[in-house]
């Protein structure tokens, strides 16, 4: 491999080589995929669509998904551009809005695909350190940036910040507020979106994947909802057909089931009380999460051994080797059996521990 190129290991990071998905034994709590399938309509679709139409390009703008998305959240065409995944919308984002030298900020930790994607253009990264409980550090509102970023919930914390501080932080802000919501359908408020105030904030962008509460992480679809004049911009930049026909079909058969995705949020909300409270009583403080997993501490100890041990009985978690992190494991919300699997595990790793992690 050239040495001017590198696998991008910050998106990669949750993968594990030679292990085969279908591996019964493996609980993979570690890249906050959904546990369950997505909805029967959406797999009739696809099977339906797999026919000699495959031979034609797909739609280069994706209209029949964003208008029913349009339908669905309450906008217009014009304000929704399609991505594949989320990923893509985020590199759209910084090829529009950043040039060599711009600033983009973001506070940390969080997702660490923005830091890769703006080394790619060349721009100036802005830091923030989140405050112990994760709330949005005062000094973002004044970095003077051309893009801010805020993973909504965020992760790898889990946590939520409310509509009014997005409004406030979008206001003071000196170009473009992104707030990515790939996890906001597992909050605990269905209203926590911030897509309700795209038509009063001239410089907001939010983001939505099909990955999580879908069940659809590998068709990679992802919806950007801002402004219309912004959404203009940004379709100057994608790819002609940047969304393939089988994720087109399949992402607008799930948003004619919205109650399956709704269904399956309901699981993991209660699997994912029933893993917190596991933990606590296992010793651990967890944030208190709205996405699909949760972050457990145990403040100062370093768990990078019993992230191995767990990887021993294999049972995947994210461990990251970061000072700020050490101590932190995060955990994908899995199934019933999932979780009281893993709370065994980690209480006989304890209890067999002649130092506890």
């Amino acid at each position: 491999m050239s040495r001017y190129f590198r696998p991008n290991i910050a998106s990669m990071a949750g993968y594990v080589p030679g292990e085969q998905p279908g591996d019964e034994k493996l609980a993979k709590l570690n890249t906050n995929e959904n546990p369950y399938p997505p909805s029967p309509g959406v797999l009739a679709a696809l099977r339906e669509a797999t026919n000699q139409s495959l031979r034609l390009y797909p739609e280069p703008l994706s209209d029949s998904l964003r208008n029913i998305a349009a339908e669905v959240y309450g906008v217009r065409l014009e304000n929704i551009l399609a991505g594949n995944g989320s990923d893509e919308i985020l590199s759209i984002i910084l090829r529009c809005f950043v040039g060599r030298g711009d600033r983009v900020a973001f506070p940390v930790p969080t997702y660490s695909l923005y830091d890769t994607l703006v080394k790619v253009q060349d721009g100036e990264l802005v830091c923030v350190d989140y405050p112990a409980d994760f709330a949005i550090p005062p000094e973002l509102h004044s970095a003077n940036a051309a893009v801010t970023f805020l993973c909504n919930p965020n992760s790898p914390s889990g946590t939520l910040v409310s509509l009014t501080e997005i409004e406030r932080l979008a206001r003071a802000v000196f170009g473009v507020l992104v707030v990515d919501e790939a996890y906001i359908d597992f909050a605990e408020d269905p209203g926590s979106s911030a897509i309700c105030l795209i038509q009063s904030t001239p410089n907001l962008i939010v983001l939505r994947t099909f990955s999580k509460s879908f069940s659809l992480a590998g068709l990679r679809i992802g919806l950007a909802f801002a402004p219309a004049e912004l959404i203009a911009g940004m379709m100057k930049v994608k790819d002609s057909y940047n969304l393939n026909h089988l994720s087109l079909v399949a992402a607008t058969a799930a948003l004619q089931d919205l109650s399956w995705m709704q269904q399956n949020v309901r699981r993991i909300q209660q699997t994912r009380r029933q893993l917190v409270d596991g933990l606590v009583k296992l010793g651990f403080y967890v944030y208190p999460s709205h996405a699909n997993f949760v972050m457990a501490q145990r403040k100062g100890q370093e768990q990078k051994a019993l992230y191995q041990a767990l990887r021993e009985r294999k049972i995947y978690v994210r461990y990251f080797d970061t000072p700020e992190l050490r101590d932190s494991l995060r955990i994908t919300v899995g199934t019933p059996e999932d979780v009281e699997r893993l709370l065994q595990e980690i209480g006989a790793i304890q209890k067999d521990s002649v130092n506890p992690f």
